[in-house]
C-alpha cells in the first residue's frame, strides 16, 4: 500500500509517499494539495509505484505533519452513525430520528474553518479559552480528488481520492450563545463549537482509495491515555459516503482536496460526562489508513 504524506525535512515542507515505513519525496510534486490537483494522472501512476520505491533511497529523519495541511474547505457530518444517535437518544435526552435516511431527510453538514484548525500527528492542542468541555470525535476523512457538481450516487465515490484519520473536536460549553434565547434561530454557536485553533487532527497519511477494499466496512478505534472510548465501524453510517457526496454536490461543487468528515459513533465524552485535559493523549485508529495521536494541552 502507498499513502501520500506531508513532512518536515531539513527545516522544509515537503511532500512524499508512505510505503512500509519508509517515506519517499515526490520528485514532481510540492504539496498533497499539488496531488490532488492533478489527481486522474497521479492516481495512474500509483499502481506501478509499489514496485519502483525499494530502488530509490527513503528520507531519513522526517517527521509527519497533517498530509492535508491546508483543506480548500472542510465539511463535518452531524448525527451519522446509527450508534452514537442511540447514545444521544439515551444519554442526553435528544429526541433525533433514528432512521432518517429511511425518513426521507438528506445528509446535514456545516464547515469548519480549515487553515488553523487542521494539525497533524504528535501535536498539541490547546483546550480553547475558557471552555473546559472539550470532546473527542473519531471520524473518517474523505478527501475529494476531481471536482463534483450534482453528482449521482452512482458515479459519487468516483471522485474520492483517498481517505484519512480525523478528529472533528468539538467544544462543547459554545454550543449555545449565551443571552440568547434556546428558540432563537441565532442560538447556536458552530464557530465557537467547531472551529478553534487546532480542532481538526488529520493523519497520518492519506490512503488512495484503490488501496481500500471497502470504505463503508472499515474499524474504527479511539484511546484516551489508553484507554478505549470509541470502537465501531464505518458500516454504520445511516447517511454512506455516496450519500454524503451526492448531496453536498448538489449545493455546491466540491473541488478536490475537500475533506469531509463523515461523522462519529458512540462513545464520546459527552455520552460518558467526561472531557478532555491537559496531558491526555488521544491516539486514533482507521483500518486501513493507520493510527496517530496527539496531545491535550492547557
Amino acid at each position: 500500500m502507498i499513502q501520500l504524506v506531508t513532512f518536515l525535512h531539513g527545516g522544509e515542507q515537503k511532500t512524499g509517499l508512505l510505503h512500509e515505513g519508509n517515506i519517499y519525496a515526490s520528485p514532481r510534486y510540492a504539496r498533497v494539495q499539488d496531488v490532488l490537483d492533478d489527481w486522474p494522472r497521479a492516481n495512474d501512476k500509483l499502481g506501478a509505484l509499489a514496485g519502483d520505491l525499494p530502488g530509490r533511497e527513503p528520507v531519513s529523519g522526517a517527521t509527519l505533519l497533517a498530509p492535508l495541511p491546508h483543506p480548500p474547505t472542510i465539511y463535518f457530518a452531524g448525527a451519522n452513525y446509527r450508534d452514537h444517535v442511540e447514545e444521544m437518544q439515551r444519554e442526553l435526552s435528544m429526541p433525533l430520528e433514528p432512521d432518517p435516511k429511511g425518513a426521507g431527510q438528506k445528509p446535514w453538514h456545516a464547515i469548519k474553518a480549515s487553515r488553523t484548525t487542521v494539525v497533524g500527528p504528535d501535536a498539541q492542542v490547546r483546550v480553547p479559552r475558557g471552555m473546559p468541555q472539550l470532546d473527542w470525535e473519531l471520524e473518517l476523512g474523505v478527501v475529494i480528488g476531481k471536482t463534483a457538481k450534482d453528482v449521482g450516487l452512482d458515479e459519487a465515490m468516483d471522485h474520492v481520492a483517498g481517505y484519512v484519520v480525523a478528529n472533528d473536536l468539538s467544544a462543547r460549553g459554545h454550543f449555545g450563545r449565551p443571552g440568547v434565547g434556546d428558540a432563537s434561530p441565532f442560538k447556536w454557536d458552530w464557530i465557537g463549537q467547531k472551529s478553534f485553533d487546532g480542532a481538526c487532527p488529520l493523519g497520518p497519511a492519506i490512503t488512495p482509495a484503490r488501496f481500500v477494499p471497502d470504505p463503508m466496512n472499515l474499524a474504527m478505534k479511539l484511546w484516551v491515555n489508553d484507554e478505549l472510548m470509541q470502537d465501531s465501524n464505518t458500516s454504520r453510517m445511516l447517511f454512506s459516503i455516496a450519500d454524503q457526496i451526492a448531496h453536498l454536490s448538489s449545493r455546491l461543487t466540491l473541488m478536490p482536496g475537500d475533506l469531509i468528515l463523515t461523522g462519529t459513533p458512540a462513545g464520546v465524552g459527552a455520552a460518558r460526562k467526561r472531557f478532555l485535559q491537559p496531558g491526555d493523549v488521544v491516539r486514533q485508529w482507521i483500518e486501513h489508513i493507520g493510527s496517530f495521536q496527539f496531545t491535550i494541552v492547557q
